[in-house]
């Protein structure tokens, strides 16, 4: 039976052992945000063995390019990118500490792998509600990569922020999992 849990930043192995496909998750504290450029820029500087412009370990990333915010406001729509372009980098920032990891579809093998060794997890978030996701967005500032416009790497305060776990660190996967149920 799915669940709703609260997470609190930076994740924690027992924050994810807990945590089972399908659970409602509701973020709160630090996660920041990458794309695939900046997940390419991330990886050649784990691979030179040079500094991360953020400590990774124990954090989330939300593959997110949000838009730009309107007055008064920390941040504009925030909705998920889809993930599988960031499966060739995940592997190499989940064994590099990365615990979570926000965004919508299905992840490889080979990432869902990494997460059990990692102990990671994915989330999904809400797709075609990106207000709804910038609601929890509290406030937001670049820290990385200002050149890639819309993708450079924010540091997000985000409470409550909703998402499914779609992987958990036992391997499971919510996307098999509701194609198989739904087959029935």
């Amino acid at each position: 039976m799915a669940k709703e849990i609260h997470l609190y930043t930076p994740l924690k192995d027992e924050d994810l052992e807990k945590l089972k496909i399908g659970d409602k998750v509701l973020i709160t504290g630090t996660i920041y945000t990458a794309r695939d450029a900046a997940h390419k820029r991330l990886v050649d500087l784990i691979e030179a063995s040079k500094e991360l412009p953020f400590d990774i370990k124990g954090q989330i990333i939300y593959f997110v390019g949000p838009a730009p915010a309107r007055p008064g406001m920390p941040i504009g729509s925030a909705g998920p990118t889809t993930s599988y372009r960031m499966d060739p980098y995940s592997p190499i920032l989940l064994d590099a500490g990365l615990k979570g990891m926000i965004g919508k579809g299905p992840r490889s093998k080979e990432v869902i792998d990494s997460m059990i060794k990692n102990k990671g997890v994915y989330f999904a978030a809400i797709g075609g509600a990106a207000v709804v996701m910038s609601q929890s967005i509290k406030a937001a500032k670049v820290i990385a990569y200002e050149d890639l416009g819309t993708e450079a790497i924010r540091e997000l305060k985000v409470e409550s922020l909703p998402c499914i776990v779609a992987n958990d660190i036992y391997g499971k996967d919510l996307y098999e999992e509701g194609v198989r149920l739904n087959r029935k």
